[in-house]
């Protein structure tokens, strides 16, 4: 944009002026205040040993440091980050050693090229955070911690103007780079966020993959978001809504885990990705499973097409309803029927599902696969054995069997509760006969015992069950505290079947949702007192959360779910067919008229206008003013024509006499005398109003014929 006449170019060399200053001390809390959970405890103490030393120098209170004082901080940061880099990861490391360069930086500023320097830095910082703050809310402030970035650069050429200005200034400059970020997201080739980054030792969230009585407990106490998901060709019940997360097989008597097998699946995933086959070939016929896909018969109506947005957890599982199948790039299809992540979600993660309720998981089970899923510990739990036995030979088939089991929970006085009872050595026995209270995994851990025990292959599935439905945009919500574990039993000629228990003691949880059994006050609200989950009581503020959840959402599924075939549909729309040569003269020509507004902007391109701004303004009223009979003449100055029309105008057009007048003042003030930023700023706008009143007022004159300006 254009610079004003009297300001100033600054040389490299020049000393940094107190406007320039102020906005760092502005800046570096900005900039550093996003990453600070990522900060190690020196990291902190020197940002802020630097912080307040430019207070400090800012004040007038200290002098700059001595280069040996800031050396000597740099070498022992470095040396602390070396030996504490195995503990907080690579990434981690990496983020420290940028931030403390940057307040090292900052200490250190002696003159403008320094300041651009650390400018420059804060920009590399702003994008690194976007690493794992990608929400809506979390991408406004950045940008605003971007303005105060650039409003640094503004004070560099800009060093007479106000705080407002200087912000004002600072996001026009922004404005004018969306185009061209608008141009950049749209046509630039879509990768996979950082694949190869090094992760981030993050504290894990969620779901693990070792479960013992008591954990998914801790779980419902959360009202952390987990993910959403959006369906696009039909929106299944409450009921109906079993997000499977992890399968674990091996039970030890105290602690369920995953198979040994799939562990190392899971690591190798990258190396050797899974090849599980979807499971639209297997619906109609299942003899097709090894079949190619041309072959096969497909019966998409069966089908479940819906978009899931994982919240960070730090870990590499997915969530989907059965039977799930992705075909993203980042997304593996594990053999036990589950999504993994290529690496850990430790941003905010997009993908594609289709499931096939009706599909079948495993028709044939080898015989290693019947064994791991029929071990149990020796001598544990003798009474439930009994029970099991007693199942066995009242109901001899496996399906009568599993159900009088289902029915047991229901005939005897169980109770479903989050504050069960604590269990002794044998866990099973004890809830069974003792203290029948306990939650989801209380009642799964017993089923699968029991058919185990009773011959019948069976394993342990946690995830979720049900979400909060958003009326405003048509998408589920899916929170730490819906967290959920159910059993899944192989029986011949169906494959894995699940099993739920809990919806035999509890169905309202399973058919309404988890508020329908227990009271959001004494659940998973209880340990969250500022949760926006307390307004679902509340019609009119939970209508409002749920519009701010909406927007969010939007953003997610448009901005960081923008995906190839997205990009593609977006370009077809423009371009028609999608070519190279469409894309790059595309490219040249948006380029190009971003190229010439920014020139203009700048003062470099010039369409037949001569002088300074305000001078133009001035003569262009002055020429409105001639076309209206009061002309001014060449040896005229400013005061002696604002005399002249008060003088012959205060009777019949005392408004024009005034705007003129005002007008005239801010003029003679802004041309002819030095003023202070404030001053000048303050003139400048009076100016500027005054000019535009005047030409409104002029231009109400001629549409009335022009009655003697009255």
């Amino acid at each position: 944009m254009k610079l004003l006449a009297n300001s100033t170019t600054p040389q490299i060399g020049e000393n940094i002026g107190r406007h320039t200053l102020f906005w760092l001390l502005i800046t570096n809390i900005a900039v550093l205040s996003p990453l600070f959970d990522k900060t190690t405890p020196w990291t902190l103490g020197i940002c802020a040993i630097c912080l307040l030393w430019r207070i400090g120098i800012y004040v007038g209170k200290v002098a700059k440091p001595p280069r040996f004082l800031v050396t000597s901080l740099a070498i022992g940061a470095a040396t602390t980050l070396a030996l504490v880099s195995k503990q907080i990861g690579l990434l981690n490391a990496l983020v420290n050693l940028l931030l403390l360069g940057y307040a090292l930086k900052y200490i250190e500023m002696r003159n403008q090229r320094d300041v651009r320097v650390v400018v420059l830095a804060g920009y590399f910082i702003i994008a690194l955070t976007f690493i794992d703050h990608q929400s809506l809310l979390s991408t406004l402030l950045l940008l605003v911690v971007t303005l105060i970035n650039t409003c640094v650069l503004v004070t560099l050429y800009q060093d007479k103007h106000s705080f407002k200005h200087t912000a004002w200034l600072g996001g026009k400059f922004l404005l004018q780079s969306v185009p061209l970020a608008l141009l950049l997201f749209l046509v630039l080739p879509r990768f996979a966020p950082l694949w190869l980054v090094p992760n981030m030792k993050e504290a894990q969230t969620g779901l693990s993959d070792n479960l013992a009585i008591g954990d998914i407990g801790k779980l419902t106490r959360s009202t952390e978001l987990a993910f959403r998901a959006g369906f696009s060709n039909a929106t299944p019940t409450n009921a109906e809504l079993y997000w499977r997360a992890l399968v674990m097989e091996n039970y030890d008597g105290v602690t369920w885990r995953q198979d040994a097998e799939i562990k190392k699946l899971q690591k190798e995933v990258l190396q050797f990705p899974p090849s599980r086959p979807s499971p639209a070939l297997m619906i109609n016929n299942p003899t097709l499973i090894s079949s190619k896909p041309q072959n096969a018969a497909q019966d998409n109506s069966h089908s479940i097409r819906y978009q899931v947005i994982a919240e960070p957890s730090h870990q590499p599982w997915l969530f989907g309803l059965d039977v799930a199948y992705s075909q993203d790039d980042n997304v593996a299809n594990l053999p036990d029927y589950r999504l993994l992540a290529l690496r850990n979600v430790d941003q905010r993660m997009s993908y594609q599902v289709e499931s096939w309720p009706k599909a079948k998981m495993d028709l044939m089970l080898s015989a290693q696969q019947r064994q791991i899923n029929l071990e149990l510990p020796s001598k544990s739990n003798p009474r439930t054995w009994a029970l099991a036995a007693q199942f066995k030979m009242q109901h001899p088939e496996p399906k009568p069997q599993l159900w009088a089991m289902m029915r047991h929970f229901n005939s005897e006085p169980f109770f479903y509760t989050l504050t069960p009872p604590p269990l002794g050595p044998q866990q099973v026995d004890d809830f069974l006969f003792e203290n029948k209270a306990g939650f989801c995994v209380h009642y799964a851990a017993a089923f699968i015992f029991m058919a185990r025990a009773s011959g019948l292959p069976a394993r342990m599935v946690t995830g979720y069950q049900g979400g909060e439905f958003n009326p405003q945009a048509g998408y589920y919500s899916i929170y730490q505290y819906m967290a959920h574990a159910w059993a899944e039993v192989w029986l011949e000629g169906e494959g894995w079947v699940r099993f739920d228990p809990t919806a035999m003691v509890a169905p309202e949880r399973i058919e309404q949702g988890f508020d329908a059994q227990f009271d959001p006050e004494q659940s998973y609200l209880q340990a969250s007192p500022f949760s926006s989950l307390r307004f679902k009581s509340m019609p009119w503020l939970n209508e409002l959360r749920q519009r701010f959840a909406s927007i969010d959402y939007y953003w997610s599924v448009w901005v960081l779910g923008f995906n190839q075939d997205k990009q593609k549909q977006v370009l077809s729309g423009i371009l028609g067919k999608v070519t190279n040569t469409k894309i790059a003269l595309f490219m040249g020509l948006c380029i190009s008229l971003i190229v010439l507004y920014i020139a203009y902007s700048a003062g470099l391109l010039h369409f037949n206008t001569k002088g300074d701004p305000i001078r133009n303004r001035y003569q262009l009223v002055c020429n409105r003013l001639a076309r209206h009979g009061i002309k001014r003449n060449d040896s005229d100055g400013p005061n002696q024509f604002s005399q002249q029309i008060i003088k012959q105008y205060q009777h019949s057009a005392p408004k024009l006499c005034a705007l003129v007048q005002t007008m005239t003042q801010s003029y003679v003030a802004l041309k002819y005398q030095a003023l202070p930023a404030e001053d000048y700023q303050r003139h400048l706008s009076e100016f500027k109003m005054a000019v535009k009143q005047l030409n409104r007022y002029l231009f109400n004159a001629k549409v009335r014929a022009k009655l003697n300006l009255a």
